[in-house]
Parts: C-alpha cells; structure tokens; sequence
C-alpha cells in the first residue's frame, strides 16, 4: 500500500476511541492530520501522539452539527496545510436508548445532527477544495446498526441508514472528479463505552456475533485505510461491513 506522505486528512471525533485509532493509523502511513473534536483536550492529546510519529497535526476544536465550525475547520486546514485530500467523518454520539413512543424531540433532532447533518456539512465544505485539486477520500462511518434496525435505538439507526445512503448519492455526484467516496459499518467495537459494559449486558451482542468477539478501533482504522488508498481505485459509493459476520446485507 502505497505511503500517505504529502496527504493530508480531516478526522472528526478524533478525540478517542476508533477517531483516534484512524488519525493514528493516517499519520503512521505519512499524512499530515487535522484533529476534530468536541473536546479540545482530547484532541489536542491526540495531536501530540501524531507529531510523535513525525506528523505534522492541528488539533480543531469542532461541532460537525455546526455549519460555521465546519467551514471554519475545513479553511484552518487549507491555511495550515494548503490542501485537504482525505476526509473521515467519524463524529458520533451513542443517542436515546428507548422506545420510539418515549424518544424526545430533542434527542432525536441531536442524534440526527452529529450523525447525518454533521457527515452531510463535512463533505459539503470539503469536497470544493477536493474538486479543485482534482483528488479526495472521503470515509464516513455507519454501522451495521442503520441496515439492521435494533430495537430502542430508532435514532442511532435511522441516522446511520441515512449515511449509507448519502455516501451512494455523494460518490455518484463527484465520481467524475478524482473524488472516491465510501462508508464502513463496523457492528461493536471495543470503545470506552462498550468497554464500560457490564458482562451480562455485553454477552448479548457477542452471539449475534458469528466471530465470537467485539472489533478493535485499530480494525476499523485499517478498513478506513484501505478505503482512502490508491488500491480502492474501482471502490466508490460502497459500504464495507466490519461485521466479524453478523451483517445479512
């Protein structure tokens, strides 16, 4: 697989978990990463960790549910690095555990914003300087939770069906432009969250697993990697399952 050096990349949610495992894997292959985070601290730790391989980072405190952020995320990025060739949109957040009838408008409508809205500004600020130059990658994160549907999680699921979607209409739109544009559905990774678990709430989700185990963020971050390499040359408006076999789809 052919080196990142001279590329640069947006990872949103670069914070921890599968954000910080993709903007890691991204600069150990040589790229120049922008740190996107909600949390500034969190970001800016990670920025040390990238310059610790040799990379030159800047960390962005940004939320992608706010269009003035985005594009002021995405110019910071033109004027420190003078380009922007690789894009994963990775923001998330967990969203309401209940049922549809008990689900409040306000979390819905937060849901939706981080995940579909955030995804949807991202790649609308980023790919006018992709097009320009003629070249872009960009990645965005589903889950095999928007082609399943599971249960109390209406607003997670529908956000996630929503990018596979969008990452389809976007890749038809610019396929002409030099600019590929993939999603990955990983099912559980083993992120804080997850990680936090009691044994008998996680031990569900390890049998509709046919591989027996939860993912690993460094998994994901080598999908992501494929995905954004010249080796994907014929892969545009595709998603990857990181399933371990549990996607039907």
């Amino acid at each position: 697989m052919e080196s990142l050096t001279g590329r640069v990349a947006i990872v949103t949610g670069a914070g921890r978990g599968i954000g910080r495992a993709v903007a890691l894997r991204l600069a150990r292959d040589g790229a120049d990463v922008v740190l996107a985070d909600v949390d500034r601290g969190a970001a800016e730790a990670v920025a040390e960790e990238v310059r610790a391989l040799g990379r030159r980072a800047l960390p962005v405190q940004t939320d992608v549910s706010s269009k003035p952020q985005v594009q002021e995320m995405v110019q910071r990025t033109l004027d420190e690095f003078g380009r922007l060739d690789i894009l994963v949109n990775n923001a998330g957040a967990a969203g309401p555990d209940a049922p549809v009838t008990e689900v409040r408008e306000e979390d819905w409508d937060r849901t939706l914003a981080v995940h579909l809205k955030g995804t949807f500004l991202c790649c609308q600020a980023a790919v006018p300087a992709m097009k320009a130059q003629g070249y872009g990658k960009i990645v965005n994160m589903a889950s095999v939770a928007g082609k399943e549907g599971n249960p109390n999680s209406s607003a997670y699921c529908a956000a996630k069906a929503g990018v596979l979607c969008f990452t389809k209409s976007l890749a038809r739109e610019v396929a002409r432009d030099g600019i590929y544009v993939n999603s990955v559905a990983p099912t559980v990774i083993g992120t804080g969250p997850v990680l936090a678990m009691p044994a008998g709430e996680l031990e569900p989700l390890l049998l509709r697993i046919p591989l027996g185990r939860i993912g690993q963020p460094e998994e994901v971050a080598a999908a992501v990697r494929f995905l954004v390499s010249d080796e994907a040359s014929f892969t545009t408006g595709a998603c990857l399952d990181l399933s371990a076999g549990r996607a039907q789809w």
